[in-house]
């Protein structure tokens, strides 16, 4: 049998529903439920599957900031400007309990691997873990002195990142609730944060055009790409580990392989800034937001030599990561822990692609 061949990114459907700028995706772990926040203080639920009505959920009296789907996927947790973090059960009743979060706006909601927890953020410069279940405020982190975008668990649960417009990174252990490390190395305010799949690496977005990836063991800046030719607001990795897609103000979505550290895709969509990204539990779907109110989703097709395989039995994230894990990690250590010289060849070698593609 022929091997399957890789092909590129195509736009599956899109939605409309939306009456202002669409802040934030989320895929439920089977597929099945898209959900997107917007400044028109409502969330919708979408279904994947054709011709079903979507939910809208109203409730926060303000912008909606942020959305993640528990590992379970039977709740829905979303933040806003309205200070409060909603959590909701994703049915057409559309149930929520109100947490009374912060005293500013609430940027970002992310669940624990275990969904007995999640982690919030917030323009009260701090960033706050709380219990799911027992609905109660757990504990703290304060050592930003700038508003707080995003804030992320690590796969295992130990770790939290978090970045913020003080042009940090910060990492910080669960367990101790001390900051680990402070990475500086962004020009301007630090818009997202997220965990490779592996848990060894973060990625970091920000205002300064570019996108970071960190060593969380060594603390090593591995790649830096400068790809975008405005502010990159969101990005998501696939569960491969393998690639990871950002999410611009200059209305591109751009697909990086991390392996080879080069850009595979640039995917023109949204008119206006392209707000927010993020891959499907299993990587075979991506859904991206813009300020045209629009909700795109988009079919991967270019993952399938890597992993096709994996695709094709539905997995949890849990066994996707264990079958792939060894692999990715194994790679990443080699090709991604660079000298200071080879991070500097390969900074020039960017920019001699990139000076080449210009005309």
């Amino acid at each position: 049998m022929a091997a399957p061949c890789a092909e590129d990114p195509s736009l599956e459907r899109h939605f409309k529903g939306h009456r202002d700028a669409v802040t934030c995706v989320d895929f439920s772990i089977n597929t099945k439920q898209l959900a997107s926040g917007s400044m028109d203080s409502c969330l919708m639920v979408w279904h994947m599957k054709p011709q079903s009505r979507a939910y809208r959920f109203t409730g926060h009296k303000d912008a909606v900031t942020c959305v993640n789907f528990s590992p379970s996927g039977h709740l829905l947790a979303s933040g806003s400007r309205d200070k409060t973090v909603r959590i909701w059960v994703p049915n057409v009743k559309g149930e929520s309990t109100v947490f009374r979060a912060h005293t500013a706006t609430v940027r970002s909601v992310h669940f624990c691997s275990d969904g007995q927890s999640f982690v919030t953020a917030s323009d009260d410069k701090t960033v706050k873990v709380w219990a799911t279940h027992r609905q109660k405020f757990l504990f703290s982190l304060s050592q930003h002195i700038n508003w707080v975008r995003c804030a992320k668990f690590s796969p295992d649960g130990r770790l939290i990142v978090s970045a913020s417009d003080d042009k940090t990174v910060k990492l910080w252990d669960k367990s101790s609730r001390e900051c680990v490390h402070s990475y500086c190395e962004h020009g301007g305010f630090v818009t997202y944060v997220d965990f490779h799949p592996s848990g060894t690496c973060i990625a970091a977005a920000g205002m300064d055009n570019t996108v970071k990836v960190w060593d969380v063991r060594t603390h090593r800046l591995l790649q830096h790409y400068q790809l975008h030719s405005a502010a990159v607001n969101g990005l998501s990795f696939h569960p491969s580990g393998n690639y990871l897609i950002t999410a611009s103000s200059d209305s591109t979505l751009k697909i990086l392989d991390l392996m080879e550290g080069r850009l595979l895709y640039t995917l023109h969509g949204h008119q206006g800034p392209a707000t927010t990204v993020a891959f499907s539990r299993t990587g075979e779907y991506f859904a991206s937001g813009g300020s045209d109110e629009q909700v795109m989703v988009w079919k991967s097709n270019f993952d399938i030599v890597d992993h096709g395989e994996v695709m094709k039995v539905p997995r949890t994230p849990a066994t996707l990561a264990s079958s792939m894990g060894n692999l990715t990690v194994s790679i990443l250590e080699q090709r991604l822990t660079l000298t200071e010289d080879k991070l500097k060849q390969c900074l020039e070698n960017q920019q001699l692609i990139m000076q080449r593609a210009t005309p």
